[in-house]
């Protein structure tokens, strides 16, 4: 798989080789340049595309800082110029983002889920039990249901509820949404083409 160049002014993604089995007989196709940003389906003869669909969960905990993850995040899609569609569902907790991500992806409506939330000490409980749990619940949810699962789960080593934390925290949180974006928009494109049932994609 090489590197597309064509002068489109977008970003280019793979140059892939198609071919397609026809009465018994490979014909090739010739090769393909795909946007980083397309989700590949393939039928029959023909590659199509259609918009992305993502889930973005947030956690109502300090929801002040978690809400610019979800800022971030929309922010870099249509700087990517991206037409996915975002539904947004809020959970009381980090702890409830799990079992939500589980069945959204199960529904086999979305192409991909983010995960939002700050997980801090309060000094009376074990943050890190609850941080700990919650990435790994959404790492089983993607590896179970094979739709894939975009943590933004954070747990700082200090925080208080200052201005001058919040203001920082949230900022970053933007940052980490626009990664998520990033993250989205290319595993929905890598997924398209490993689940292709006819393209080959040629080193």
């Amino acid at each position: 798989m090489t590197g597309g160049s064509a002068d489109t002014g977008e970003i280019p993604g793979p140059t892939v080789t198609v071919r397609m089995v026809e009465n018994g007989m490979i014909r090739p196709l010739g090769p393909v340049v795909l946007t980083l940003w397309d989700s590949v389906i393939w039928k029959g003869s023909r590659a199509m595309t259609k918009s992305p669909n993502f889930a973005f969960l947030k956690a109502r905990w300090h929801s002040e800082i978690v809400d610019q993850a979800l800022v971030g995040f929309r922010q870099r899609l249509v700087e990517s110029g991206s037409d996915a569609k975002v539904s947004v569902f809020d959970v009381p907790g980090a702890f409830e983002l799990p079992l939500l991500a589980q069945k959204l992806a199960a529904s086999g409506d979305y192409d991909a889920i983010a995960a939002a939330a700050l997980v801090v000490d309060s000094g009376i409980y074990r943050h890190e039990f609850v941080a700990q749990t919650v990435v790994s619940g959404l790492m089983d949810v993607g590896l179970k249901t094979g739709v894939p699962v975009l943590s933004v789960s954070l747990t700082p080593h200090h925080f208080q509820p200052t201005k001058d934390h919040i203001g920082f925290f949230a900022d970053h949180f933007v940052k980490k949404g626009r990664e998520a974006a990033d993250a989205a928009l290319d595993v929905v494109r890598i997924h398209g083409l490993i689940n292709s049932p006819v393209a080959q994609a040629v080193a």
